[in-house]
């Protein structure tokens, strides 16, 4: 199993969330020994608690260690699993003392409290995750509640699940590490007194920990929720303020959006998509031979902003005539070079362009429809996924090609260098994560009579119509 690159995920998660500290690498050891392998690693100068270690490594910089004698006393040692827990901890004197009001409180208090198991490990470790510091058990982050509601969304976006967080009460790293070590899933936990007093979490500050894998998962989903529009810091909208122009266009017009899609509801729209260069245009050509009108947005796209047309009066009167070709027309290389790292100027284009291209593109249903009425309609949106435009279609194929074809392919037909067209590539979304939202699948690395033959039996499929649920998928 390959090292994941913890200094560029880190990166890539501090940037979308704009995190305050350092991600915590979580590491428990099972002989004490295994401490001085750690590179850079500091040992404590005196007795101190897991909330102190927590807060040198994240907010600190420091790689630090521990043994059971460098606990300050046993409810962090207990909790995990270096030592036994003291009686006086079981029978609820210690809760007792300050949390609870009776022993028999103190009793029910301990024994909900989450630990390692015991005798297992001897030491623990903690650094920075952004050095790579060794293989970690699970990483905790610590954030606001703006910041973990977006990080829960990023990991529920793929395999959506319900999440349960818990509150012991004190003894909150129980709750977020112990949870989390025990069960490989993400837990939320409120900071307790001590962790704040002692660790200086700040009054506005959550902690999560995870597994090691869900890292990655909840990255991939950051970055997709960020392409949608759902970023840190959330922008307020004002109380008393007409919110309809901000919403998402699909959520207030979802029906009517619908209705215009749907028709008499008899005819199937197949949504085409791909990666640059993955030969879309060729699974295209073979549907339409078969007997599949195609809608094409990258030609909508053109049509919408001609000379004359009101998309390109907003265009130009917004970027400036800079924008034109010498004919008058839009030079869209001009325009793609300014709007490329510009995420604002790239919002305010698409204000100008999509909706005349959805105007069209319901036109275009509506005129097939007419002379087709059960039509298998194929529209070809090269940024279907990028847009989240999956709800708009029966069903989605995804035409794929390996990377490295897909490379060959974009320099010759583009004519460029491989470092351009691997910058190209890099800029797109991966193939991967449109794969995920596939009804069907086309292998195009082969030749032409192998992707025909995959064509000829996706569209078998989509005749039958009753025979093609989605989530069947072809693979070739």
């Amino acid at each position: 199993m390959m090292t994941p690159d913890w200094e560029k995920t880190v990166r890539r998660l501090e940037r979308l969330l704009r995190l305050k500290s350092f991600p915590v690498a979580f590491k428990m050891l099972a002989r004490k020994q295994e401490l001085e392998e750690i590179a850079f690693l500091r040992r404590p100068n005196q007795a101190l608690t897991l909330c102190q270690m927590l807060n040198l490594a994240r907010n600190f910089d420091w790689t630090v260690g521990a043994e059971r004698k460098d606990f300050i006393f046993s409810s962090c040692s207990s909790m995990l699993g270096l030592e036994k827990v003291p009686e006086t901890h079981r029978d609820g004197t210690f809760r007792n003392i300050v949390w609870v009001a009776t022993k028999e409180d103190g009793r029910r208090y301990e024994a909900a409290i989450p630990r390692l198991p015991e005798g297992h490990y001897e030491a623990v470790a903690l650094a920075p995750l952004v050095y790579n510091p060794f293989a970690p058990d699970l990483v905790l982050i610590y954030a606001n509640p703006a910041q973990m509601i977006l990080l829960i969304n990023a990991l529920q976006f793929t395999d959506y699940e319900v999440f349960k967080f818990y509150c012991v009460g004190e003894s909150s790293c129980a709750d977020a590490i112990a949870r989390c070590f025990n069960e490989g899933k993400p837990y939320l936990a409120l900071p307790c007194y001590g962790e704040r007093r002692y660790g200086h979490a700040q009054d506005d500050e959550l902690v999560m920990a995870l597994p090691p894998a869900a890292v990655e998962k909840a990255l991939a989903g950051l970055e997709t929720l960020y392409r949608r529009g759902v970023r840190y810091p959330i922008s307020y909208a004002g109380a008393e303020s007409d919110l309809r122009a901000i919403f998402p266009p699909a959520y207030l017009g979802l029906e009517e959006m619908m209705a215009k899609v749907k028709g008499s509801g008899r005819h199937l729209l197949l949504g085409v998509t791909g990666g640059i260069a993955g030969g879309k245009s060729t699974v295209s050509q073979m549907l339409a031979e078969l007997g599949s009108p195609l809608i094409d947005f990258d030609e909508i796209a053109r049509r919408v902003v001609e000379p004359g047309t009101e998309g390109y009066r907003q265009i130009v009167d917004y970027f400036g005539r800079q924008v034109l070709a010498d004919d008058g027309t839009l030079d869209r290389k001009k325009l793609s070079d300014i709007v490329f790292g510009d995420l604002e100027k790239r919002k305010k284009l698409e204000s100008f362009t999509h909706p005349p291209i959805y105007e069209e593109f319901f036109r275009e249903i509506e005129e097939i429809t007419a002379r087709e009425p059960e039509a298998i309609i194929q529209v070809a949106v090269p940024l279907l996924v990028e847009l989240n435009l999956q709800y708009l279609f029966d069903r989605i194929l995804v035409v794929e090609v390996p990377v490295a074809t897909q490379l060959e392919r974009l320099m010759a037909r583009d004519g460029i260098s491989r470092e351009a067209a691997e910058k190209i590539i890099q800029a797109q979304l991966p193939i991967t994560e449109k794969l995920q939202f596939a009804d069907f699948v086309v292998d195009n690395s082969r030749d032409l009579a192998y992707t025909r033959k995959q064509i000829e039996d996706l569209w078998r499929q989509l005749s039958q119509r009753g025979d093609c649920a989605r989530g069947d998928k072809n693979d070739g």
